[in-house]
């Protein structure tokens, strides 16, 4: 008698290494810190430095890049909501988010460096950089940014493993944003400098780290609710067909903690964005420089803000999950947000002097480290929440909502801060060592403004916004209900 053939799923380079049913510290370290930290990287970098390579290095038009960075962004939601529910609708024994993390290896690491082989002049150039930018943020990143998402709520019921798992992921993403920050503008302004070769070779380096390390967080993750959903047999839950598209917007939707998170995450991310698109352009033009000797020293100035607010971060790490599980994320959150706040006060009077707007930066960053740890398990609360509620898991369209805001993020602010340095007569064939007096008065008042007063503002906002999310504490009893109903 011929056994049965196994599937590609049970075969050693497609199965999990993951069996335990409790999440250990190899699949957090492996599954949610190095993976993510390695398919994030590019990103991290784009977000920081992109905006900064097209406009003086490949000197491209502000009123095109603007129109691009706009006009991409309806593909990116399109993109984020269509593989939402592709993941939704995914049954394999790996489950349903794990083989799109899997194909993102191939798919981000190639479109990763696309942008920076630019083999054409004139109009030719426009129509690759279009093409290039919305391969990565409208194809790639999404597949991979939303399974990356999805796994947080299928790993686990356990709201305090699926916390220390986001705040592992979340780690992760600001590494990136970290290595992004400080590495890599101090290799721009030394090295690569307007090179388009080895700005190339640099990116195809991150890129092939990029697809081992996605690898080896698609075979250390597991999706525990996943398999139970199956297990369970409950057609509405995971067997069958999916909910549809309809019914998983009107349980969302009629849900207000979960519009509560989704504007939190708005102004939060997307504050955050236009931060990071402008900071090479404040640490140029607006910082003093005289710190470190000369006037063109902005990709040194540039890694010690970005270490400035990663050093507090990443101690923060230690504590934002303890004091969540003591506190409650809601009133972590809350109180991170008007820290934060207080030290873009501080980084605002600071006004272009280096040590008050590093320690401005500092304080903002321990601020938002509740934020950034705990989003994800947040959004998984809800999820859970509107399960109860609804009975029908909303994962995918939850998750794909929550890709769209993070990678839309990026360019729309990069579009409204590129009309913003036009209106205010930027120069783009300025030296960069003249220093503060490259830039008029109008241009260094518009990146000052997108740089740090436009997130102060959103932090406020965010801090009562936060005040209202109030489903913690009835959360285990309603996950006890949901297992009860399934044992039913």
């Amino acid at each position: 008698m011929k056994s049965k053939k196994k599937s590609i799923w049970e075969k050693p380079f497609f199965s999990s290494k993951i069996k335990s049913d409790s999440v250990k510290m190899p699949e957090m370290l492996l599954g949610y810190f190095i993976g993510p930290f390695g398919a994030l990287l590019a990103s991290g970098i784009f977000t920081s430095i992109l905006q900064n390579y097209f406009t003086d290095v490949l000197k491209l038009n502000l009123t095109f890049l603007t129109t691009l960075q706009l006009v991409s962004t309806i593909f990116i939601v399109i993109s984020n909501l269509v593989v939402g529910q592709l993941i939704e609708r995914t049954k394999t024994m790996a489950g349903k988010a794990r083989p799109w993390i899997l194909l993102s290896a191939l798919t981000l690491s190639v479109a990763s460096v696309l942008m920076f082989i630019v083999p054409f002049e004139g109009t030719a150039k426009m129509v690759w950089v279009a093409i290039a930018y919305n391969l990565f943020y409208a194809v790639a990143y999404p597949i991979y940014n939303t399974a990356n998402s999805t796994l947080i709520p299928l790993s686990t019921r356990n709201s305090k493993q699926r916390g220390a798992l986001a705040s592992f992921t979340n780690v992760a993403g600001l590494g990136v944003m970290g290595a992004g920050s400080m590495v890599f503008p101090v290799l721009v302004s030394f090295a690569l400098k307007e090179d388009q070769n080895l700005w190339f070779m640099a990116m195809l380096a991150i890129a092939v780290f990029s697809a081992l390390t996605i690898y080896l967080q698609y075979m250390f993750t597991r999706e525990r609710v996943t398999e139970e959903l199956e297990k369970k047999g409950a057609e509405e839950e995971g067997k069958g067909a999916a909910p549809s598209l309809a019914t998983q917007l009107k349980a969302v939707v009629s849900e207000k903690t979960w519009w509560i998170v989704m504007f939190f995450y708005v102004g939060f991310q997307w504050s955050g964005a236009m931060k990071n698109g402008s900071m090479s352009y404040y640490c140029k033009w607006v910082l003093d420089n005289s710190f470190f000797g000369t006037a063109d020293a902005w990709g040194a100035s540039q890694s010690l803000l970005s270490i400035m607010g990663a050093v507090p971060m990443a101690l923060a790490a230690i504590a934002v999950v303890p004091l969540c599980n003591k506190y409650g994320k809601r009133i972590v959150c809350m109180g991170g947000m008007l820290l934060g706040a207080a030290g873009g006060v501080v980084a605002i009077i600071g006004n272009g002097q280096i040590v008050p707007v590093a320690i401005g930066v500092g304080l903002k960053c321990l601020g938002s480290a509740p934020a950034c740890y705990m989003i994800l398990a947040l959004l998984a609360d809800v999820i859970d929440h509107i399960e109860y509620k609804s009975r029908i898991r909303t994962d995918g369209l939850t998750m794909s909502i929550y890709s769209s805001i993070m990678v839309a993020g990026t360019p729309i602010c990069n579009s409204i801060f590129s009309a913003v340095l036009g209106m205010s007569g930027y120069d783009q064939n300025v030296d960069v060592a003249m220093g503060i007096a490259g830039q008029t008065a109008a241009a260094q008042t518009a990146i000052s403004a997108s740089y740090i007063w436009v997130e102060t503002i959103a932090y406020v906002i965010c801090a009562v916004l936060i005040l209202f999310f109030t489903i913690e504490k009835k959360l285990p009893e309603e996950q006890a209900a949901i297992a009860a109903r399934k044992k039913a």
